[in-house]
């Protein structure tokens, strides 16, 4: 199966709610570039994001390609959550293919979660693709990324 890791596009700068943080138009067309080129060649089962408004806006980058793949919101996929309980809980997800969208410094995290590396942070709306047999610690390996243009 593959597990594509995938952060927000550019944020406004923080205010007093982290989770409320928009886009800037930036970070949408950071989104919607890296939007275009992950379904351009996967094929997702599902999306899984994160229920913060800047994760959910970059979500309906993908979603603007492939509005037809169920949507399932992970709240605890935030920033200060535990990575390896957010990996564990995407052991539930089915499918071959899932997408999941949210921010540093978990996504780094859950990614060295999967393969027992050490975290590397992500660049604004990066993806990085990942093969594993099921979603586990130590089970994966990476097989590709894409960084957008950051303009």
């Amino acid at each position: 199966m593959q597990v594509i890791f995938m952060r927000h596009g550019e944020a406004q700068n923080y205010n007093d709610n982290d989770a409320e943080r928009q886009l800037t138009q930036l970070g949408q067309q950071q989104a919607a570039e890296t939007a275009q080129h992950l379904l351009s060649q996967y094929q997702p089962d599902a999306f899984v994001v994160s229920p913060y408004v800047r994760a959910q806006q970059t979500l309906e980058a993908l979603r603007q390609f492939a509005p037809e793949i169920p949507v399932i919101v992970q709240p605890n996929i935030t920033p200060g959550d535990d990575p390896l309980q957010a990996l564990h809980s995407l052991m539930d997800v089915d499918g071959e293919c899932v997408v999941v969208v949210c921010h540093m410094p978990i996504v780094a995290k859950m990614a060295a979660q999967l393969t027992a590396d050490e975290p590397e942070p992500f660049s604004l709306a990066e993806a990085r693709i990942f093969e594993t047999v099921f979603i586990a610690p130590n089970m994966g390996h990476e097989i590709g990324r894409y960084v957008p243009k950051q303009y």
